[in-house]
């Protein structure tokens, strides 16, 4: 990997490290879903001009339907409807040290529903880490508070988007094929799930105001923006970067996501049980892709689907 290659990587891994403040900025402003489907809608049109045209657009409609529909329904609708839901009662950096875990998430799922990619001993190892500094994430809320347990349920409700992400992978593993333009499979799936989500937020929250701070509109912009040039990045890295050695670079999204979120945002700041569980959480992300595990991710990986929510976010 040059200095180039892992420059750009750190690049990518940062900007979908800032979106967790940005939603939260966001979500005072619009309703959780609303909000959703309007930014994915966006991310959906600003990768349309990197989907190989009308060739790779038709290719996609056409023969890989259902991998659309699909991936679709668990990588955009229920992630990002749990995701955005999650942060109306979550701290941004918890949701971004949480949400950092998916990778150790997606090896427990991929265990269960893919037969060539079993739990190793070595794996259990990066996995228990994980699931370590998830607990102690929790612990962190206080949850045998009332404010604490609706936190928790908050993280409760992240790691279930976590779950949807793992399976939205495999079915997108599954469904690979050759003539698969995977940009233009992610900017189809964005707009379609985008425009579910903003339907279904326009049926239950009714329509928001668009009277709002210029800022406001800046930074949903941003989001859209870091959702289309952070996979544009990841892309063309795919192209000459092994997929386990680009991997290794996810440690960063728990890690800048809390910082982010501790800096920018006056409402939060650092405790030891989450610093603890950020370390831990890296750490297993850092074991997992040092031991070449989590296949279930690789497949996301060669397909260019993932982010703050496969993380990252």
């Amino acid at each position: 990997m040059t200095i180039r290659d892992g420059f750009l990587a750190v690049f990518a891994c940062l900007l979908w490290s800032t979106a967790f403040v940005g939603v939260k900025y966001t979500l005072g402003y619009m309703s959780p879903l609303v909000l959703a489907g309007i930014r994915f809608i966006l991310a959906g049109i600003l990768l349309i001009p990197l989907s190989g045209g009308l060739p790779a657009l038709r290719e996609l409609w056409g023969r890989h339907r259902s991998t659309l529909f699909l991936a679709s329904l668990l990588n955009t609708v229920l992630l990002y409807s749990i995701f955005y839901l999650s942060l109306t009662i979550v701290r941004g950096a918890q949701a971004a040290v949480l949400v950092g875990s998916s990778p150790l998430i997606a090896a427990v799922v991929a265990h269960f529903v893919m037969p060539n990619d079993r739990m190793t001993r070595r794996k259990v190892i990066s996995i228990v880490l994980g699931i370590s500094g998830i607990v102690l994430l929790t612990l962190s809320s206080k949850p045998w508070d009332p404010i604490g347990a609706k936190e928790g349920f908050g993280l409760l409700l992240l790691l279930c988007g976590s779950i949807s992400g793992a399976f939205g992978n495999i079915v997108v593993a599954r469904g690979r094929a050759d003539t698969l333009h995977s940009v233009a499979l992610t900017s189809q799936q964005m707009l379609l799930g985008g425009i579910f989500l903003l339907i279904m937020g326009l049926f239950i929250e009714g329509v928001p105001t668009l009277v709002l701070p210029w800022f406001f509109y800046a930074v949903l912009f941003w989001l859209a923006l870091v959702s289309a040039a952070a996979f544009s990045i990841w892309f063309r890295l795919l192209e000459r970067v092994p997929v386990s050695e680009l991997n290794l670079w996810k440690f960063i999204l728990p890690l800048f996501g809390a910082i982010f979120s501790w800096t920018l945002l006056k409402s939060e700041s650092p405790d030891i049980l989450s610093i603890i569980g950020m370390i831990l959480v890296a750490s297993g992300i850092i074991w997992s892709q040092l031991i070449g595990v989590c296949g279930a991710t690789r497949a996301l990986n060669a397909t260019g689907l993932n982010g703050e929510c496969d993380v990252g976010s």
